[in-house]
């Protein structure tokens, strides 16, 4: 196995990491307290390539691969976890969907502004009484004579919902089908019948900004249903596989940056004469963390290798197994990690003037959107015993 990284996948790491510690990195704790949603940083990385890393040049994108798509979420969410969550939505849940069900003429008006930095993209599944149980969503399309849909129902905890100008909607269009009778649509948030709600207050993310939508008699002509009719399922959950990636890599970035900040920490306050890095008990909690950051981080890796490949056609199907174990990995060990920092920490960790408090508070959702810990624990045991 070769563990280099190409020329071009360090650039963009080295790349992210100027920009997220130059740009974002001085503002994430203001525009987290002010729960303000950081639209100057993210059009700036649009320009830079960031908001379509895997998204080919002639959409707007930077032509890259997964490898370095998870190389710049690391450092963009090693400095806030706000903006690798907007970055990440852009990437896999959006752009990464459209890119493989679109049609060209899709592809060349609903990716480029979104790859580009010009607009932002979001992605809209979970309705107030379904999260996890996606077939049982209420929001209905029905077809109309001139093959067009008209769209009635609520979607909640949209990513990007109150800044969103393009939405990937999956919606019932054959309710006696289950899973069967979903199908994808491409929302222009500009028309009418679209309407945004409230704007939630999180406990973390504050500056990645989450809401409800609701459709009332929106029409959507058949030129914007994303795919085949009735294939919305199974493109949402293709969809969510690479959005697990995006997950897995935000996790690391945060259990990086709240690893780093223990380790200067621990060497740099004193107890009882010397620094508390040389108690037997902080030692044990820095050596855990590490192993657990290592794991996450090349499981990581392992699942943008997998997809890759996949997409090569030499993995002969879907990664979802991969994306589930880095998922799952990576998002308990960035809670365990935050914990154990603030615990290091002590009081200074429980305070709002060190940025510990905020990297625990933005661990807990890693556990819990593009599918929960119990959701990918469901995954990997399927997958490998073949029952349901």
């Amino acid at each position: 196995m070769d563990f280099r990284f190409t020329d071009d996948q360090r650039s963009i790491q080295s790349m992210a990491r100027d920009f997220a510690q130059k740009r974002i990195a001085p503002v994430a704790a203001e525009l987290d307290q002010k729960g303000e949603f950081p639209l100057d940083n993210i059009r700036e990385m649009g320009q830079l390539g960031l908001m379509g890393i895997e998204v080919p040049e002639q959409y707007g994108g930077a032509g890259m691969d997964s490898i370095s798509y998870v190389l710049a979420m690391i450092e963009i969410a090693a400095a806030d976890c706000a903006h690798s969550t907007i970055m990440s939505v852009n990437n896999t849940l959006y752009c990464n969907g459209l890119l493989k069900f679109a049609t060209e003429a899709q592809k060349h008006r609903y990716v480029t502004p979104i790859a580009s930095g010009q607009a932002i993209g979001a992605f809209a599944l979970t309705e107030p009484q379904s999260g996890s149980d996606a077939t049982a969503m209420r929001c209905r399309a029905v077809k109309q004579a001139d093959g067009s849909f008209v769209i009635n129902g609520k979607k909640s905890w949209i990513t990007s919902g109150p800044v969103a100008r393009y939405i990937l909607l999956f919606a019932m269009t054959d309710p006696d089908k289950g899973a069967r009778g979903v199908t994808a649509f491409m929302i222009d948030t500009a028309r009418e019948g679209f309407h945004r709600g409230k704007t939630e207050p999180k406990l973390g993310i504050r500056a990645s900004a989450t809401c409800e939508i609701e459709f009332e008699d929106y029409r959507v002509p058949a030129t914007d249903v994303i795919g085949d009719e009735g294939h919305g399922f199974k493109i949402a959950m293709g969809v969510l596989d690479a959005g697990r990636i995006g997950i897995a890599s935000q996790a690391v970035g945060l259990a990086r940056a709240a690893y780093q900040a223990t380790l200067s920490y621990a060497r740099e306050r004193k107890a009882f004469g010397q620094a508390i890095g040389s108690f037997q008990m902080i030692q044990a909690k820095i050596a855990d963390m590490k192993c657990k950051l290592e794991a996450a981080y090349w499981l990581t890796l392992r699942a943008a290798f997998a997809k890759q490949q996949t997409e090569k056609g030499a993995a002969g199907g879907r990664f979802s197994t991969e994306a589930a174990v880095a998922k799952l990995t990576a998002s308990e060990a960035a809670m365990w990690i935050t914990h154990q920092a603030v615990q290091v920490h002590g009081g200074m960790g429980y305070s709002k003037e060190m940025p510990l408090e905020r990297y625990f508070r933005d661990a807990k959702i890693t556990e819990i959107y593009e599918g929960t810990s119990e959701i990918q624990r469901l995954v990997i045991a399927r997958n490998e015993t073949g029952l349901r």
